[in-house]
């Protein structure tokens, strides 16, 4: 049967069974459960060194009424960054490449960012619509301008997300198609295809670990500018 190069990106079944959610929670089994000691291993206090520096560079921007939102802002980048890195293993799939997960995640983070600042400060909130000093006739155009660059917010989160991971997965199945099918015709080419190869999955490791930093980042933008 052939296979298209989108067919990586269909959820797998099981039975007639969706099998997206099981990608979900196996990151979390990945990390050891809390035990009487505070350090267990090596493996333990590399990760707790890790969501400590991940935690201080998210919560550097924000004050201490953002604070609260520490733990579900450091899951979710914990979140995202497994499910990337685990996507680039050979015969996986990655949640992530679907848009309708990332909106799922994006939007109502979004909106609970932005009812916090409606809820809290109404006044400060609705000044961002309108920029300070703005010329009288300017101002209907400028309103409807800030409505929409602040309603497609959400959108550029998930789309960001998306479309990075989909382009990165579609580039490593050409090259390595192409890896393949040159090996028996041109072996030199074959090699110097594979060197690539090997070059883009390291990019696409790090590509992986920025956007699910960068999703996380805005968020808390988001958030500092609402409290």
């Amino acid at each position: 049967m052939n296979l298209s190069f989108f067919d990586q990106f269909s959820s797998p079944y099981l039975l007639g069974i969706p099998l997206i959610l099981p990608s979900l929670l196996l990151p979390a089994l990945l990390f050891p459960s809390p035990g009487q000691r505070w350090i267990n291993n090596r493996l333990s206090t590399i990760q707790l060194w890790s969501v400590h520096l991940i935690t201080k560079q998210l919560m550097t921007p924000l004050n201490k009424a953002g604070h609260k939102w520490a733990l579900l802002l450091t899951s979710l980048i914990l979140l995202l960054l497994s499910i990337n890195l685990l996507g680039l293993l050979p015969y996986t799939f990655t949640p992530t490449t679907q848009l309708t997960m990332n909106m799922a995640l994006a939007l109502p983070l979004w909106l609970a960012t932005l009812l916090t600042g409606l809820r809290n400060q109404p006044s400060a909130s609705l000044g961002h619509l309108l920029p300070e000093g703005t010329p009288t006739p300017l101002i209907p155009a400028l309103i409807m301008i800030e409505t929409t660059s602040l309603l497609i917010r959400p959108l550029a989160l998930g789309v960001r997300l998306t479309a990075n991971l989909t382009a990165g997965h579609l580039l490593i199945q050409l090259i390595s198609t192409a890896t393949i099918t040159l090996l028996p015709l041109m072996p030199s080419i074959s090699a110097l295809t594979a060197l690539i190869l090997f070059l883009l999955t390291i990019l696409e490791v790090a590509v992986a670990m920025i956007q699910a930093y960068v999703f996380v980042l805005l968020l808390s933008l988001y958030l500092q500018e609402n409290i």
